[in-house]
């Protein structure tokens, strides 16, 4: 590519002085394909290569049978494709008016762009065309252009979760959705307009539960001291025959402390970390044989003041031998069907020496006070080097860091095979996402 001069292009007459070193200005002709579009307005926008760009569109025309000012079918794809053989497309922006940006492709050899999200409707667009002739001059044009209403269509609600509030670095991110999501191509739709900010900035990525109901974390826990901002771009948006985005309410959260207690079911210790260092060691008592405490790693789903705990909620038949109802005191829940760490004095003699309870992490009154006032939700609680099954992914809490980083994000409709596109690679970078 030759170097573009830095001032205007001086175009000589022939014979005239400078004839000898007349420059071309080739202009690229481009045709906008947007089924039921018109362009509302046009105008030349400065490229840092040149002081003066040509206009690159001078041609740019419609296909089929539209009619400039018609609105754009929001459900048809935008395209781009530069019909002169001698010239390239360098660069295409289209962005809405709330400046959402729309993906697309750029064939290898410039001679075509197009959007492989879709168009909102009701919008209006700017599409921002870079060239480049067969000389090497950039050229430019700015074509602006409005989406119609959809189809009759239904509306696709997203709820986030947890509620507004500071919670431990374990705390997931949820999103459930008010109709089911099934095809991946449509997933993937969902799962691009759900937005993830976070300061400090972290990486991490979507998890596709169930058709319904879609977990967010990054690769590690959440940075202690952070702010993590989630909200939908998916308003208006066509993700599948008859369904489009919604409005949603956007959602932000903070961490606090890092914070992680460690259970260790072999020496029957509870060590309490904050922010790395360690601040308390408690003896405990957990799952007796039979009724071995869960391995893993739990969030702390709520905090409970008073429990009554009865066996028979548990499957334990009313009068057997291992039936019991008890009035229990500072309960930090851990799992939906009924794990806690809590107040067990009935079970001090045993606490530091053996394993006696019913799966609950039993202690004295006094450390359960103290770790009760420690932790909050979303706060770590990992058990290891019990002879219990592993903690669940999912469905009886929070089990989402017991994935390993590359399971995580195969649960993700973005990345196929846990390979990312390129696309998605610059998306999952340490984000602004």
């Amino acid at each position: 590519m030759r170097p573009v001069p830095p001032g205007p292009v001086r175009r000589t007459g022939r014979g005239g002085a400078g004839a000898g070193s007349r420059s071309r200005v080739v202009g690229c002709t481009l045709l906008l394909i947007a089924l039921g579009a018109g362009v509302t307005g046009c105008s030349s926008d400065g490229d840092p290569l040149s002081a003066e760009p040509y206009d690159a569109a001078d041609q740019i025309s419609f296909s089929g049978s539209v009619e400039a000012g018609k609105p754009a079918d929001p459900d048809k794809p935008l395209e781009i494709v530069a019909e002169d053989s001698d010239g390239r497309i360098t660069d295409v922006v289209a962005v809405d008016a709330s400046g959402r940006h729309v993906a697309g492709e750029l064939a290898a050899d410039g001679s075509r762009w197009h959007s492989t999200s879709p168009l909102a409707a009701s919008a209006r667009y700017t599409v921002r065309v870079s060239t480049e002739d067969e000389d090497g001059a950039p050229g430019r044009k700015v074509l602006t252009f409005t989406t119609g209403k959809p189809a009759p269509a239904k509306r696709l609600a997203v709820t986030f979760g947890p509620e507004a509030g500071t919670y431990g670095v374990g705390q997931p991110l949820t999103a459930e959705l008010n109709t089911p999501v099934r095809d991946r191509a449509q997933r993937a739709v969902v799962e691009r307009a759900l937005t993830v900010d976070s300061t400090p900035a972290v990486s991490g990525t979507w998890h596709w539960v169930d058709d319904k109901k879609l977990h967010y974390r990054p690769k590690d826990y959440w940075p202690a001291h952070a702010t993590v901002r989630v909200r939908s771009n998916l308003e208006g948006v066509k993700v599948g025959d008859r369904l489009r985005g919604g409005p949603s309410k956007p959602l932000t959260i903070r961490t606090g402390d890092r914070v992680i207690a460690l259970t260790d079911a072999a020496t029957h210790r509870l060590t309490v970390y904050k922010n790395g260092e360690e601040i308390k060691q408690i003896p405990v008592t957990t799952g007796k044989p039979g009724f071995e405490t869960r391995n893993g790693v739990k969030v702390v789903l709520a905090k409970e003041p008073f429990v009554r705990m009865r066996s028979t909620t548990v499957g334990i038949a009313e009068g057997s031998a291992e039936s019991y109802d008890l009035d229990v005191h500072y309960a930090t829940r851990v799992t939906w069907s009924g794990e806690y760490v809590h107040a067990a004095p009935w079970s001090v003699d045993s606490q530091g020496y053996a394993n006696v309870s019913h799966g609950c992490v039993g202690m004295n009154t006094e450390n359960a006070k103290w770790f009760f006032d420690t932790v909050r939700q979303g706060d770590i609680v990992e058990v290891v080097n019990s002879d219990g099954d592993s903690m669940e992914p999912f469905g009886n809490g929070y089990g989402d860091w017991n994935l390993d980083w590359p399971k995580w994000r195969a649960g993700s409709a973005l990345i196929a095979d846990g390979t990312p596109s390129r696309a998605e690679q610059a998306r999952l970078r340490p984000q602004t996402v």
